[in-house]
């Protein structure tokens, strides 16, 4: 625009401010626990909400005392069934390894004994116990993993058992030629025998034996988890019902009474369950397997040393102790027998008096003093260069230590089957009383869990 000469542009005048708006507060951001926090905290200032709490605190710890028992009792009962059907079986299969390899020993020197003919019972007894030994370790090493203790020793065992065979059958070859060289042969096969696989078997003996005391242990451990875990679920439910009364003066709320019902029996089901589990097992323990661990120990200690008393007669004394002084064969006899005396003696406590398990004891105890009586009999007889007539009292078909021998294997025999027999009912009566309990329990938690909610929400209705 043109203005006149003496005219003024009027000055611009400023835009005029606008007022700013005041800042609107952001709400604070609360995390989901936080928002579940302040709901929970709200919901308690009412009675309608803190009764939902309580019956969701009601169920959640019936169910949690329902599934551990469950957990712990299963457990308990798979321990229970291992030391039925695994570690008792295979402890018993390591102790007849063992009394195999011992009586093939055996049965191998009175074989050599006999002369060139060697006696067919002898024979067949020696290979009998040579394929129970095979057909055993092929057994217990399909259940057993190579790489443990147990492992080893049955591969071992696999290794040397050929090796031992092998050195027999050639005592026997020389023998049958009348080669003296049989006798150092079958000196060499019983040194291979009670330096490698004897060891070896009792080491696999032991490891099973330690195996089963394991699976003892686990199977009677209290389920303490399971019994605090019901006391405190009893205790949460009779203080909700105590409380209900003193808000509403009535007696019974039939939701809850029946979720107190439910924890009861299953409490009482665990506590007597599991006493009763344990009282069984211990009397397997007590009154099966320790008999059976000392009596195949006698008679192990039995078959050993009628191998060194045989083998006595063998060397005729060409080999003597690390002191030079007196006959190894005749000495390790002694220490077996006096080894025997001691373990028959614990059998015969530990058989309790009960007939069926001590009669068996007593005989072998007799049977043992007659074979020392004949056994001095056929060393002094030999001691005076009568040797047929000492052959005859150690491997003779009457009044010999042979027959003595065959009484107290016999008689051994017989009482490790009745100890066998009173540890599996006592054993499978312990794993029976644990049976149900697991799928019980959880069955049991649930219906107690529903039926606290069900309480629950009938106090609840009187709200609305």
């Amino acid at each position: 625009m043109t203005y006149p000469p003496n005219v003024r542009p009027a000055p611009e005048r400023a835009p005029e401010r606008q007022p700013v708006p005041p800042a609107v507060p952001v709400p604070p951001q609360h995390s989901a626990r936080t928002l579940v926090t302040e709901r929970l905290r709200a919901a308690a200032t009412t009675e309608p909400g803190r009764l939902q709490i309580i019956g969701a605190v009601l169920a959640l710890l019936v169910v949690a005392f329902g599934a551990v028992t469950a957990f712990e009792i299963n457990d308990r009962a798979a321990a229970a069934n291992d030391v039925v059907e695994r570690s008792q079986p295979l402890s018993a299969k390591a102790a007849d390894i063992y009394r195999s390899l011992a009586d093939a020993d055996a049965a191998a020197a009175s074989g050599f004994l006999a002369g060139p003919q060697e006696p067919r019972d002898v024979h067949d007894q020696y290979v009998k116990d040579i394929d129970d030994a095979s057909r055993l370790l092929v057994e217990a090493a399909a259940t057993t993993d190579s790489s443990t203790r147990s492992g080893q020793e049955i591969t071992k065992l696999n290794e040397e058992l050929p090796r031992y065979t092998g050195l027999i059958e050639r005592a026997r070859a020389n023998n049958r030629q009348g080669l003296p060289l049989g006798g150092a042969y079958l000196r060499y096969a019983n040194q291979k025998m009670a330096n490698e696989l004897l060891p070896a078997a009792e080491r696999l003996y032991t490891a099973e034996t330690d195996r089963l005391d394991q699976d003892y242990r686990s199977a009677r451990t209290w389920p303490y988890l399971s019994l605090a875990a019901g006391v405190v679920a009893l205790a949460v439910l009779f203080w909700v019902q105590r409380r209900n009364y003193r808000r509403t003066n009535r007696v019974f709320n039939h939701g809850l009474l029946a979720a107190t019902a439910a924890a009861t029996v299953v409490l009482l089901w665990l506590a007597v369950g599991h006493t009763v589990s344990r009282s069984d097992l211990a009397e397997a323990d007590a009154h099966g397997q320790r008999s059976l661990d000392v009596l195949n120990r006698a008679r192990i200690d039995s078959l050993k040393a009628r191998a060194n008393e045989n083998l006595t007669v063998v060397a005729r004394g060409a080999v003597l102790t690390a002191d030079g002084k007196n006959d190894k064969y005749e000495t390790d006899y002694g220490t077996g027998m006096k080894a025997l005396g001691e373990e028959l003696a614990r059998a015969g406590k530990l058989a309790d008096g009960d007939a069926p398990g001590s009669e068996p004891v007593a005989a072998a105890v007799s049977a043992v003093g007659e074979w020392q009586s004949r056994h001095r009999t056929a060393r002094k007889a030999d001691d005076d260069g009568d040797y047929e007539a000492a052959l005859e009292l150690i491997i003779g078909s009457k009044g010999s230590t042979g027959e003595s021998f065959k009484q107290v294997d016999d008689a051994l025999h017989k009482a490790i089957t009745h100890e066998q027999a009173e540890f599996t009912e006592a054993a499978k009566d312990g794993r029976g009383a644990l049976g149900g309990l697991p799928i019980g329990a959880a069955a049991l938690a649930v219906v107690g869990a529903v039926a606290a909610i069900v309480g629950i929400n009938r106090r609840l209705s009187e709200f609305r």
